[in-house]
């Protein structure tokens, strides 16, 4: 599974593929590193536009995958020093998105593995699990935290969301070191194994 490329950035519900293919959804906060992982992932290095700037992706961006499948990056939610207005416009469209688009057959939520899950992330999670979408936790940047760090933030996961079970529904991962690369295949493999 090597062959993707970037389709098309959506900025409202009608500017989304009209082919029915399968979507599987990358989302989670601002600067979580969904960008790097795309590239990552694929061995590609500037495929998806990484940023140092949180809130740089603002549309929803569609990458086609062995012509089977949508990988499609979500704009981060979370980041304060953008517009009221736009905010609003961001979390209609993500709401919008899900819950009117059939395609979506599994989601990664993206944890930052430095920081506690917030609120956000909370309420994520319960809209997947609410409107039925099966989703892996993505806990990421991994490989900028010490052994006990990891063991606080995996610590830290499954105060949050109860059912977390590392290596079944959490895959550690790392951009920088591959880690979790091969699980994360695995997953997207068996999605389309009738």
């Amino acid at each position: 599974m090597d062959e993707i490329k970037f389709l098309k950035s959506a900025s409202s519900i009608q500017d989304l593929p009209k082919d029915n293919l399968t979507e599987v959804v990358l989302c989670g906060r601002s600067n979580v590193g969904k960008s790097s992982f795309i590239n990552s992932l694929f061995k590609k290095k500037n495929l998806a536009k990484t940023s140092s700037t949180p809130g740089k992706t603002r549309t929803l961006n569609y990458y086609i995958v062995e012509n089977k499948f949508y990988l499609v990056d979500l704009p981060g939610f979370g980041y304060a020093k953008v517009s009221k207005t736009e905010r609003e416009e961001w979390n209609n469209l993500i709401h919008t998105y899900f819950r009117h688009n059939e395609n979506i057959k599994y989601a990664i939520q993206f944890i930052d593995s430095r920081h506690k899950p917030t609120e956000l992330d909370s309420m994520l999670n319960k809209l997947l699990a609410e409107l039925g979408i099966p989703h892996i936790i993505l806990l990421n940047k991994i490989d900028k935290c010490k052994q006990s760090e990891i063991a606080e933030a995996v610590k830290n996961i499954k105060v949050f969301f109860p059912n977390a079970s590392i290596g079944d529904n959490v895959i550690l991962h790392s951009s920088v070191t591959g880690k979790g690369r091969k699980e994360i295949f695995s997953v997207l493999q068996n999605l389309f194994i009738k």
